[in-house]
């Protein structure tokens, strides 16, 4: 049988009794909303609703609930509320055209009680039966009624409601009706939490997932709990029995085990163990031996096997299946270790960012696309950030190898707190006991975290926590919080997911020998980076097709007519490419400087795709659809971001053609084994494929792990003569392993000769009496702009967005250049910024150019935060008076000696001007250009006065 066909099978019964007498609930239920929460009072579990909804569904698929207006109430933190109240945003506010600018937005919103009412026919064989009622996931709050009987009431983000109704069901016709509420209450997991905020899927209220009545046997397998011994080569299986029939009752369990998601079959021989129960459920454990054949599951190969459990004890008998891998997940030294091998997680944070259902996948084929497309961009790992996702995300994650941490349903933070002894200390730890019941056989199901960044009297409470988990179940690893940097560090950590070893250091001059050595060095467990990246890219505003479901991407449409308010539309998918550009070249040196550090244990982007809310988070590679942008692919990506990766030191990227490039080589490799004498090639080619050096590393062994040493490379740059891009290609032979960096290469020159230019710093008598006479004026405003000084610049882009952070510079997510003009004739350059416009961008001045004609383009544009979109420029031209002018804000003039990218631009800059190709299209007002001395900007305000906790102070502690 196919093994993804097989899956789904497993999946139909892994989680309950085999479905020999099932009831489905799907299809259309009775329905009425409950605005004013007095159902319960009023005995509206003895009406009969008249509305209709579709279940499994949501409110909002179904069209339920309230429109959107200015006085929607949001479940989330609003850190800049400048929508509300800033008049340039106005036209956005009305009912016609209302744009929200700091999330999605759903075409239904509802928070309070909803009733779900439909009949069942109960068959008459069923009498005597234990029956069930299994609601995979409710959001959030169940309460039930069978035949206007209360039958209980559930609360949970992250298992089934699962109900006992035999004392309520009865042959013939019966009513069923639930009550779901969705308010926060008394148990506050922080409306932030992705479990229920609105920057992500959304607090919806509803029923997804698989919906049945199940009749089974009174004396029934209550639980079954797999726990793998590798080195015995057993797996140790814990069932519980449970009874509803009177007296003492004995029967025997039957074991038995097959191999599948696997080219090797193997069967295990089966055992059957006998047990007594007496009223009160128990518990008999039993050894599987698994046998030499065993197969082991891990990222390479996830080898799985189905257990079937046969129970008989009289007349009673249930079969039930779970789904297992023989593996081992273990810590030694800094390292996670997988079946005993070394491991160093690559991942991401899935932030369940769904915006066609508004909530996480309930089948296994929507995440088996996730985690493919994350193992062909590298990435072997999945941090679920403040939610546990429903049993199809482990299923797939089990055939597919992927490592996963699951946590608690909770941020308790912005409204919330842990260790107060508040409802949600219980809670919490009575959410992750039922995650580990009900998904922890899955050999997916590695880690596992109470949540995210916690406030309160938080540290005893995690470290009670994870106390408590790693001697219940040593079948994963434990973390009590995945916090930022500025979070307390947690003793009793098994291992950390902390930030603090992250970011990049480019606010000096960007090399590679530099690690993130001197900030885990003292730490002792297994340090995994927590939200690595966060950079951002321009809107892609062609997505805005893609939101068919129940969320629109009104935010998109607010930035599109902004952009074009500010006479920029033309240029939308350039600015994205361009900052998208920028953006992985970030994400390829932040990932790259993790592998380069001893002792890391691996990184959590955040993230591979686009986050919904906060702001409008666009720090992905890929959009929130996981569908690529068209800047970067996956065997890009995995250049730099896979098992086996080569790397190189070296001091700069920027080179005159007097020196040599110098770099030291190494490899970080966790594959499945070491490499048996690897030749590791390398190239340095222009970029039409000329080969200006090649060479070869001696083949050699290389071990599992990361920093060994393969050589070093020294190039004189003596053949080349003009400024140029060049390219080191790493390889190793016979493997799709390979990486490469772009450098620049300048040739040593003199300063230019200014005949028939006129050079100034300032506007000044002689400048304008040059231009009125028709003549050329080279203006360097470095240092004197006014009109565009309160945006600070830098290579870097924004990080997460301007808005959620309070516009925490930097403001602009890269430059736009046209490399075709001929202004950049002698300066080789991309369309985005790349490493050698460190020199010239990282806190230069930038020039707000919005008073200018329609249609303007500066010839180096800086991209302005989607929020703003003032338009802005480092180096323009235009007619204006009866002259030509060249305007630049980068500084051109200072330290030569030191910085050849900026000679090579003013030289560039100077022989275009003294060419018969300067010939500015759009003539200006001197006005226009006098503005930039003495305009003064907008001032941002974001009117909100909190701001988040990233951006508190908070006081350093030591590290464990």
């Amino acid at each position: 049988m196919n093994k993804y066909i097989f899956s789904f099978l497993v999946f139909l019964v892994s989680s309950g009794a085999f479905a020999q007498e099932r009831i489905g609930l799907s299809g259309t239920w009775r329905f009425a909303i409950d605005r004013d929460a007095v159902g319960q009072s009023q005995g509206w579990y003895k009406q009969t609703f008249i509305d209709r909804i579709q279940l499994p569904g949501s409110m909002p698929e179904n069209l339920k609930g309230d429109n959107i207006t200015l006085k929607t109430h949001w479940e989330g933190s609003i850190y800049d509320s400048s929508f509300y109240f800033n008049p340039r945003l106005a036209k956005y506010r009305t009912p016609d055209n209302l744009k929200i600018p700091f999330c999605l937005t759903p075409d239904k919103h509802y928070i309070g009680w909803a009733w779900y009412q439909r009949d069942v026919e109960v068959p008459a064989s069923w009498k005597g039966k234990r029956m069930v009622l299994h609601l995979e996931r409710p959001h959030v709050e169940t309460v039930l009624w069978i035949n206007n009987d209360k039958a209980g009431s559930f609360m949970s983000h992250c298992v089934p409601h699962e109900y006992d109704i035999t004392q309520w069901l009865r042959p013939g016709k019966n009513t069923i009706t639930i009550a779901i509420d969705n308010t926060t209450k008394e148990i506050n997991v922080g409306k932030d939490s992705h479990s229920i905020t609105d920057q992500t899927q959304g607090n919806w209220n509803g029923i997804v997932g698989n919906m049945h009545i199940e009749a089974g046997a009174r004396l029934w397998l209550d639980d079954i709990q797999v726990y793998p011994d590798m080195t015995a080569k057993k797996a140790r299986v814990k069932i519980t029995v449970n009874s509803s029939l009177k007296g003492m009752q004995k029967g025997n369990v039957a074991l038995s085990a097959v191999s599948f998601n696997s080219d090797k079959e193997h069967t295990v021989p089966g055992i059957s163990v006998p047990f007594v129960i007496s009223g009160t459920p128990t518990v008999i454990e039993a050894d599987l031996p698994m046998g030499e054949a065993m197969l082991t599951w891990d990222e390479f190969m996830p080898a799985l096997y189905r257990l079937k459990a046969i129970l008989t004890s009289g007349k009673e008998s249930e079969i039930r299946e779970v789904q297992f891998g023989m593996r081992e997940f273990t810590l030694k030294d800094k390292y996670f270790y997988v079946n005993g091998h070394k491991t160093m997680l690559r991942g991401t944070v899935e932030n369940c960012c769904f915006p066609l259902t508004g909530y996480a996948p309930m089948d296994v084929a929507s995440w088996e696309r996730v985690y493919r497309i994350c193992k062909a961009y590298g990435l072997n790992h999945i941090r679920f950030h403040s939610f546990c996702p429903p049993e199809a995300a482990f299923i797939a994650a089990d055939l597919v190898g992927i490592y996963l941490q699951p946590e608690g349903p909770s941020w308790p933070n912005h409204g919330s707190a842990l260790g107060l002894g508040r409802p949600i200390d219980e809670y919490l730890m009575t959410e992750t006991q039922r995650m580990a019941k009900s998904y922890g056989n899955y050999a997916s199901f590695c880690m596992l975290a109470c949540g995210n960044e916690p406030s309160g009297r938080w540290v005893p409470w995690v470290s009670k926590f994870v106390d408590y988990w790693k001697t219940t179940d040593t079948r994963r690893v434990y973390t009590g919080a995945s916090v930022g940097g500025s979070w307390a560090w947690q003793s009793h950590n098994q291992y950390h997911v902390k930030a603090g070893a992250r970011g990049l250091g480019w606010g000096e001059r960007p090399e590679t020998f530099s690690d993130y050595s001197p900030r885990i060095d003292t730490v002792r467990q297994p340090y995994v980076s927590h939200e690595t990246g966060q950079w951002c890219a321009f809107p892609n505003f062609e997505e805005i097709k893609k939101y068919t479901g129940v969320n629109k991407a009104r935010n998109f449409e607010l930035f599109r007519e902004d952009l074009s308010d500010h006479d920029m539309t033309p240029l939308a998918h350039d600015f994205m490419m361009a900052s998208g550009k920028l953006q992985a070249l970030c994400y390829k040196h932040e990932i790259e400087k993790t592998l380069r550090t001893p002792g890391y244990a691996g990184f959590q982007l955040l993230s591979l795709n686009d986050y919904s809310g906060q702001g409008t988070a666009l720090v992905g590679v890929l959009d929130v659809f996981w569908d690529e942008k068209g800047y970067i692919d996956a065997p890009r990506f995995r250049r730099f971001c896979c098992e086996t990766v080569p790397l190189m030191r070296t001091a700069k990227f920027t080179y005159r053609n007097n020196e040599s490039l110098n770099a030291e080589v190494e490899v970080a490799h966790f594959g499945q084994g070491p490499l048996r004498s690897a030749r590791f090639e390398w190239t340095l080619k222009d970029v039409w494929g000329k080969v200006y050096a090649k060479g070869a590393f001696v083949p050699t062994d290389v071990p599992v792990g990361n920093c060994f040493k393969l050589g070093s490379i020294s190039i004189p740059l003596t053949r080349i003569d003009k400024a140029m891009k060049v390219n080191l290609e790493i390889s190793v032979a016979g493997t799709y392993y390979i990486n490469d960096w772009d450098f620049f290469v300048y040739p040593m020159q003199e300063k230019p000769q200014l005949a028939n230019i006129h050079e100034t710093d300032t506007l000044d008598h002689a400048a304008l009496e040059v231009l009125r006479n028709g003549g050329n004026v080279l203006l360097l405003a470095s240092g004197k702009v006014e009109y565009g000084k309160e945006v600070v610049q830098q290579l870097l882009p924004c990080f997460w967005n301007t808005s959620w952070f309070k516009m925490r510079p930097p403001h602009t997510t890269g430059i736009l250049v046209n490399p075709y003009h001929p202004m950049f004739s002698n300066f080789p350059t991309d369309d985005h910024s790349n490493l050698q416009w460190w020199e010239l961008v990282q806190n230069a001045q930038v020039m707000q150019l919005t008073d200018f004609p329609k249609g303007f383009q500066p010839l180096i544009q800086s991209i302005d935060t989607w929020f703003i979109n003032r338009k802005l420029g480092m180096l323009f031209e235009a007619k204006t008076l009866n002259g030509k002018i060249v305007v630049c804000s980068a500084d051109l003039k200072n330290n030569w000696k030191e910085r050849p990218v900026a000679q090579q631009l003013y030289t560039s800059v100077v022989q275009y001007m003294q060419s018969n190709k300067f010939r500015p299209q759009f003539a200006v007002d001197i006005q226009n250009i006098q503005d930039i001395y003495r305009k003064a900007g907008e001032r941002v305000k974001t009117y909100t006065s909190d701001a988040p906790d990233e951006l508190k102070p908070h006081p350093p502690t030591p590290s464990p």
